[in-house]
């Protein structure tokens, strides 16, 4: 869809939706709900919705811990769980805190404030890679997650 201004019958094209859409590599394992999340937080951020894309991506972030079996306590330490347990890495978990953890709970807590695309960005490249850690080797984290109590043992 196109927006046009017209000032003196001469048209300015003012907005152009859709906006080009790249998207990252999921793994297939990634539940379809985390992974249709996931795709909303980029949509978002391909119109410049930045903080919509901001909590979406916080929301795939807390979802994907639950259905991992981290569901005691805060985001915060659902997240260095997960570091302890060694199914994301310490400097991952890091980057969960400061660009995505901090990021959504600022959009859904604090005063209104501008998130920019990079934030966006930043946040998005992470959890992208959270879901690698826990979904590129299924096998082995649903090992290491019964081996620490976090999943039943089939």
């Amino acid at each position: 869809m196109a927006k046009l201004v017209a000032k003196n019958n001469d048209y300015t094209l003012a907005s152009f939706h859709p906006h080009a859409l790249e998207t990252a590599k999921l793994p297939p394992d990634v539940p379809e709900g985390v992974g249709k999340e996931y795709r909303e937080a980029e949509l978002c951020a391909s119109v410049g919705a930045w903080r919509g894309a901001s909590a979406l991506v916080r929301s795939v972030l807390e979802k994907t811990l639950r259905i991992n079996g981290y569901t005691k306590g805060s985001l915060q330490q659902r997240i260095d769980d997960a570091a302890a347990d060694g199914v994301i890495t310490t400097a991952r978990s890091k980057k969960a805190h400061e660009d995505i953890r901090v990021l959504g709970n600022e959009v859904v807590h604090d005063e209104w404030r501008a998130v920019d695309r990079a934030e966006v960005e930043t946040g998005l490249h992470y959890a992208q890679r959270i879901l690698e850690d826990l979904y590129d080797d299924r096998d082995t984290i649903l090992g290491i997650l019964k081996a620490k109590g976090r999943l039943e043992a089939a």
